[in-house]
Order: C-alpha cells, then structure tokens, then sequence
C-alpha cells in the first residue's frame, strides 16, 4: 500500500476537527503541525478529493506518494512522526 504525505493550510475559517477525524480514521501519524504520514490505498488524487469534503473552498491541500528508497530528514519533528518514517524507509 502507498505512504503519503498530506499537508494542509486551513485559511479563514479553521475547522480542525473533520479534517483531524479523517487522518485518525486512516491511523495517520503527525509529523509537523500541518503535515501528516499515512499509508493508504491510492491514488494521491483519490487521498485528495476525500479530504476536499472535510475542508472548506479557500484552504489548501498536498497529497504526496513517497516513492520506494525515498530519502528524509527531520529536525523538531513528533517522535511518532519520525519513527513512521524511519520505520518506512531504506
């Protein structure tokens, strides 16, 4: 199954909570205060327009597949986070 990164900047109303079921629904892990890590089915557009319901018309949202021998780093990051991707990765 695909892992992604999903990222979001919510603008003027900032309802969390939808969008914060969603991810805890999928078991994703929070890596930053907006950026997310979750393994799911695919494809990426698919990931996107499910979360498009959860948020409203002005706010912005990246989902991204991490590809096999992906390469990261981290500084600052939740220890959850990091260890999902230490876990997933090369």
């Amino acid at each position: 199954m695909p892992h992604f990164i999903i990222t979001y900047d919510l603008r003027k109303q900032r309802n969390y909570k939808p969008l914060y079921d969603a991810l805890g629904q999928w078991r994703a892990v929070r890596l930053l205060e907006s950026v997310w890590l979750a393994q799911l089915k695919g494809p990426a557009f698919a990931v996107r327009d499910i979360l498009r319901s959860k948020v409203d018309s002005d706010d912005g949202l990246a989902v991204i597949e991490l590809v096999d021998g992906f390469d990261w780093a981290t500084l600052r990051t939740t220890p959850l986070g990091a260890n999902w991707l230490k876990s997933r990765s090369p």
